[in-house]
């Protein structure tokens, strides 16, 4: 078992394309062949994009849901879940969606501060002790040597990468190397090692992950800088504490349950290998099957739910999740969140002073595990995953969408750059 390289999305919008987004409808996504034909005409950027990637070889398959409001979602599906299959792509089939797992950990976090179990400025220490007294490196790229911290880690530095915490794709040195010996890496990649790249410890626990970060030194003063990083996943552990149950059961029962959210797992259920795309290592024009379905590492049981970079999830489900950020906390007349707390989530909630200038999130916020645009992109929130997955939802204009694609590293191509101008494209309106 490998760490896979997680990669964020860079989101992109524009203001005056979204505000004339008032008059955009949706067709469902079980549409007669007439109807998908429609399709084609109305979104031929993506279909197009779709077409030359799937064409050339260079993805067996894609596929896109755009909703707009209470319509029914638009779908895009381009090609097969795998080289030689004759089973095509559809809104129903399941993708690594690897950092996309983020916000949904931040959203569940944002039901607790809603409840009053937690509040946004709350120590973590306080439902975790062993984090009340850390160390912070004086040279983190160098060497171990560290001081007291002299701020408290708190629930909102954990929902926006400002808790000092390292990653195993972003640390350097010393700290990367007890990483790798503690187990410090909450993501499954492949059976297959790569060669030249250490192989870590296997992870533990849930609760023994946290407390072995507890004993590490930080990267960076709680609350001083933005720094991509594990808090997601510590984050999971927080959750369990907070509101007493394991945290892939509190997703199970208090978003995935409610949301009609049916086909998100943490470990995927034999059964369903039928529906699952395999991941694939574009090299030198071929695809490399770094994770077949059939025999996937998803299959076997997880150290934990990993809250930053652990889900298997449909299209339809991701959309049904955004679904309900966009309308503030509820869908089909059910609520699983107050209005209050979704409208936070999706704020800038980066501690003051904190900027992300020269980050891959240059120039843009964090909400609760996830990108936001700030100013004119005011009301934006999304994330992209390792595979080349990515979605965002526009609170304010009513305007969500997602993109699946399988393939690794995620900068191989560029969807997490354009698919969110091929949407904003194909609903023409101008830049």
């Amino acid at each position: 078992m490998i760490v896979q390289p997680i990669h964020s999305s860079e989101f992109v919008t524009n203001r005056r394309r979204f505000l004339s987004l008032a008059g955009f409808g949706a067709l469902g996504a079980s549409l007669p062949s007439q109807a998908f034909a429609f399709l084609e005409d109305k979104y031929p950027t993506i279909k197009a994009q779709f077409d030359s990637y799937v064409s050339s070889g260079k993805l067996p398959g894609l596929l896109a849901t755009i909703g707009k409001g209470e319509a029914p979602i638009d779908v895009i599906a381009v090609g097969k879940i795998a080289q030689g299959s004759a089973t095509p792509v559809d809104v129903d089939t399941l993708w690594r969606v690897y950092s996309m797992t983020k916000p949904i950990t931040g959203m569940a976090a944002m039901i607790l501060i809603g409840e009053g179990k937690m509040k946004l400025d709350q120590p973590i220490a306080d439902f975790l002790p062993e984090f009340a007294k850390m160390t912070v490196l004086t040279d983190p790229d160098n060497s171990l040597d560290a001081v007291p911290a002299k701020n408290q880690i708190t629930v909102r530095h954990l929902l926006t990468h400002t808790a000092g915490l390292g990653y195993g794709i972003i640390t350097k040195g010393p700290l990367l190397k007890l990483y790798n010996e503690q187990g410090i890496n909450p993501a499954v990649f492949s059976r297959f090692s790569l060669p030249g790249q250490p192989v870590p410890a296997p992870t533990p626990d849930l609760k023994t992950f946290a407390e072995r970060v507890a004993k590490l030194p930080l990267i960076a003063e709680p609350g001083t800088k933005w720094s991509y990083s594990i808090s997601l996943d510590l984050l999971g552990r927080v959750i369990e504490v907070a509101s007493g149950m394991d945290f892939g059961q509190f997703l199970q029962s208090r978003l995935f349950a409610p949301l009609k959210i049916t086909s998100s797992y943490f470990q995927l259920p034999a059964s369903e290998t039928r529906r699952f795309v395999t991941n694939y290592a574009p090299t030198n024009g071929m695809l490399w099957p770094v994770d077949p379905a059939e025999t996937s590492i998803y299959l076997d049981k997880p150290a934990f739910a990993f809250g930053g970079a652990g889900l298997v999830c449909s299209a339809r489900d991701y959309d049904r999740f955004l679904h309900m950020v966009q309308n503030g906390g509820e869908l089909d007349g059910v609520r699983v969140m107050t209005a209050e707390g979704a409208a936070l989530g999706t704020s800038n909630l980066l501690p003051e002073g904190v900027s992300t200038k020269g980050t891959f999130i240059d120039g843009a916020g964090n909400g609760a595990g996830g990108r936001v645009g700030l100013g004119a992109f005011e009301g934006t929130f999304g994330w992209g995953g390792a595979a080349g997955t990515v979605a965002f939802v526009d609170t304010k204009r009513k305007l969500r969408a997602v993109c699946m694609a399988q393939y690794v590293p995620s900068n191989v191509y560029p969807f997490h750059e354009e698919f969110s101008k091929w949407v904003l494209k194909d609903l023409g309106i101008p830049a």
